[in-house]
């Protein structure tokens, strides 16, 4: 017998790790005491270099509580990515998971205050991790007990930003997107619109399967943490297991991405129908674009419970698509919130009207503003009279629906993950023998995307793709390592000398029936 959700376990569950919401109150308001007795204060950073862990949303709050950011980091970056937004950020304090640790415990600056923790059981569980990597380095402070020895924070509560999140950059470097922190008024604005999109409620049984270092389920897990019901966090997708939690912990509500439904599709169906999944009530996607043909056959399995956002790290969400759009206009990623403007601009500066293609520029109003941390002057590259682009090309119909159907920017969205080909193809050109290259997405049914890199060598030189994979690997996260390589003898050019590379992307969309 399935018990009724007043029943069952309310607090923040990872794998076999489980802690009430009185625990972790308990916990936070000891973190923030001694962050704040390490020196941390308002407008400061502290960099999280976590797996997903219940401790993630721990750190982030007691951080928030004192008016600093949390800056997640992408633990698969590898070390000269994380050494970049690690001393970009201007972090005072790191915790991490030792096993992390080990990635960039050789540079880390004297001035940072490394923190470790224990590496949970549920991430030794799923991920291969050699016994060396959990030997706690020298100089580190062991969290656990660190923390029985602090008292709780008794300063004032600080108005509290949003985590800090990293966006890669078309120059290779990614950026800060700062988030000023908000005023009573626009916290209640964001909290209202927040609810809208995600259907969060006090008392919601929650399940995050994304990483907590990205944007929307870092604030999606952040508000489903401190709304009294159950938060239960995945430490990696896996599709059955999720469909397991589902039945297991009665869940209400989840945040995912494409990819994470057209692997629960390809599940056999047996498994599909072994688990009761009646409590789902609703299911919000984004960060990628999704086939119509799977959003359709996720409606029929699971009914009309699945609502797909548009947005950005910058913007936030401003268009809502429940699943009777869905059916209704294939494709489209729905109407325009109420807090919400869009404005399709053409390559003259010329807002244009519906039915036509333009470059999606987007507001919202109410909201705390954003700035690029360190980078004052890029603001100004994606801001037209405060809208911002993310460099999305798409249209609204006659029935004020919006379509995503391309990208200006090179960006591929493999995933759910934002990887620019200016970053790669920057890597590329340091290999010996590699006269030029052109990175780009490719169609690919699982992920969406996949990259493609074409590769030119110098003349009288020999590469191979295993030789390239090698290459990437030592400076890239391996998702950023192009899935497909090819050598040419010639890469086609314009008259200005520079890659056609929508010549070498075009015919591998010709039949997809979709440009992104």
């Amino acid at each position: 017998m399935i018990s009724s959700p007043d029943q069952l376990y309310r607090g923040i569950v990872c794998g076999r790790e489980r802690r009430t919401h009185e625990e972790i109150s308990f916990r936070v308001v000891r973190l923030a005491g001694g962050l704040s007795r390490l020196g941390v204060k308002q407008g400061d950073s502290v960099c999280i270099l976590m797996r997903n862990d219940i401790s993630f949303l721990e750190v982030s709050y007691a951080t928030m509580r004192l008016g600093a950011y949390a800056v997640p980091l992408n633990w698969h970056f590898k070390p000269d990515e994380l050494r970049y937004i690690l001393l970009d950020s201007k972090a005072t304090v790191l915790i991490a998971h030792v096993d992390l640790l080990h990635e960039v415990r050789d540079w880390i600056p004297q001035t940072i205050t490394v923190i470790c923790l224990n590496t949970p059981s549920a991430v030794l569980d799923t991920y291969s991790i050699h016994p060396d990597r959990l030997l706690k380095p020298d100089s580190t402070i062991d969290c656990e007990t660190w923390l029985t020895k602090q008292a709780p924070y008794d300063g004032p509560i600080r108005p509290q930003p949003q985590s800090m999140i990293y966006t890669s950059g078309t120059t290779g470097h990614p950026k800060g997107v700062r988030r000023e922190a908000p005023t009573p008024e626009q916290q209640a604005h964001s909290d209202r619109l927040r609810t809208i999109i995600s259907g969060l409620t006090e008392g919601s049984r929650v399940l995050m399967p994304g990483p907590l270092y990205h944007s929307a389920p870092n604030g999606f897990a952040l508000r489903a943490g401190r709304l009294g019901g159950l938060l239960t966090i995945m430490p990696r997708f896996d599709a059955e297991e999720f469909l397991a939690s589902v039945e297991r912990d009665r869940i209400e509500m989840t945040f995912m991405v494409p990819t994470m439904f057209v692997r629960l599709l390809k599940l056999p169906e047996g498994i599909r129908r072994r688990y009761d999944i009646s409590s789902l009530k609703r299911v919000v996607h984004a960060a990628a674009p999704c086939p119509a043909e799977v959003k359709r056959a996720m409606i029929e399995w699971w009914g009309p419970i699945i609502y797909e956002f548009y947005g950005s790290t910058e913007s936030g969400p401003v268009t809502l698509a429940s699943s009777e759009d869905a059916l209704k206009k294939p494709g489209t990623v729905g109407k325009v919130m109420p807090w919400a403007e869009l404005r399709f601009i053409d390559d003259n500066g010329h807002i244009l009207p519906p039915g036509n293609v333009g470059e999606i520029y987007t507001r919202i109003e109410g909201t705390a503003d954003f700035a690029y941390h360190n980078q004052p002057g890029k603001r100004k590259e994606v801001d037209r009279d405060g809208f911002v682009t993310s460099g999305d090309v798409g249209s609204l119909d006659e029935d004020g629906y919006v379509f995503i159907c391309d990208r200006k920017r090179d960006m591929v969205i493999s995933g759910g993950v934002n990887i620019y080909p200016a970053e790669i193809e920057a890597v590329l050109h340091t290999m010996k023998g590699v006269q030029d290259c052109a990175v780009f997405g490719i169609p690919d049914p699982e992920f969406g995307e996949a990259l493609m890199a074409v590769v030119e060598p110098v003349v009288g030189d020999k590469i191979d793709p295993t030789a390239i994979r090698a290459h990437l690997k030592a400076s890239l996260a391996d998702y950023k390592v192009p899935k497909h390589i090819e050598i040419r003898t010639e890469l086609p050019r314009e008259d200005s000398g520079k890659i056609f590379k929508r010549r070498l992307r075009d015919p591998y969309w010709v039949d997809a029936g979709r440009r992104i």
